[in-house]
């Protein structure tokens, strides 16, 4: 893992601290309804990490959690509604964390766009990366 320090990053108000060991697992720009509401954003950038990568530097206490599908919940903090964390039954050993709550760069840029077809109608991409959707919101998008 070398001498690379941690990146740290916190919510709005800072009472929810957390810091994350590089290397990411993944950088995406999601555009599935339930990220587009939490976030009031045309989509949301996540990096993955495993949870050893993780830790919750100060306020737990702070920490909400609301779980917004089958799948799994969403962390925000309770004192000034910043979306945080998505945790999934499907992938335990993976956090989500939004990435620009984040006080530092990570190691990867965005690499694709997922849920694409799931995407705002009001808004445009045009950043030549990789459009996934479908049921897993992971398979190509056909470009039409």
């Amino acid at each position: 893992m070398g001498d690379t320090p941690p990146v740290t990053g916190s919510c709005l108000c800072g009472a929810v601290r957390f810091s994350v060991r590089l290397p990411v697992s993944f950088c995406l720009h999601c555009h599935c309804t339930l990220c587009r509401r939490n976030h009031g954003a045309a989509y949301v950038t996540w990096i993955g990490v495993g949870r050893e990568r993780f830790a919750l530097d100060s306020g737990e206490d702070r920490l909400a959690r609301y779980e917004s599908s089958e799948h799994g919940w969403r962390s925000f903090c309770s004192r000034c509604g910043s979306s945080l964390f998505c945790a999934s039954r499907e992938h335990p050993d993976t956090i989500d964390i939004v990435l620009a709550n984040l006080h530092g760069p990570v190691d990867i840029p965005p690499t694709a766009h997922i849920f694409f077809d799931d995407r705002a109608p009001w808004t445009s991409v045009e950043d030549g990366l990789p459009r996934l959707g479908g049921k897993t919101g992971l398979e190509p998008v056909e470009e039409g």
